[in-house]
C-alpha cells in the first residue's frame, strides 16, 4: 500500500469518526440542557423569558462543537493538508 493510499483510509476514517463522535456528544447535551430548561419552567412559569434566553444561549453554544466537528471532516476529505506533503515528496523521488 503506497503513502497516497493510506493518507486516503486515514483521512476517511478520521472525518467518519470525527462526525460520529462529534454529533453524540451535542446531541446528548442539547437532550439535557431542553430537559432541565423544561423542568425548570415547569418549576418557575415567572422565569421563563430569561430561562429560554439563557437555553438558546447555550444549545447554540453547543451546535457550534458540532459544527467544527463538521468542518474538520470536511478539510479532511476535501482539502487535506497533507496531500500537498506527499505529493512533494513523490514527484521528488
Amino acid at each position: 500500500m503506497d503513502n497516497m493510499t493510506i493518507i486516503a483510509v486515514a483521512s476517511i476514517v478520521t472525518a467518519g469518526m470525527t462526525t460520529g463522535f462529534g454529533t453524540m456528544g451535542p446531541a446528548l447535551a442539547e437532550g439535557k440542557a431542553v430537559a432541565t430548561a423544561l423542568t425548570s419552567l415547569a418549576q418557575q412559569p415567572d422565569a421563563s423569558a430569561t430561562i429560554t434566553r439563557t437555553l438558546f444561549v447555550g444549545l447554540a453554544m453547543i451546535e457550534s462543537t458540532a459544527i467544527y466537528c463538521f468542518v474538520i471532516s470536511m478539510i479532511l476529505i476535501f482539502a487535506n493538508p497533507f496531500w500537498n506533503h506527499v505529493i512533494t515528496q513523490t514527484a521528488g523521488k
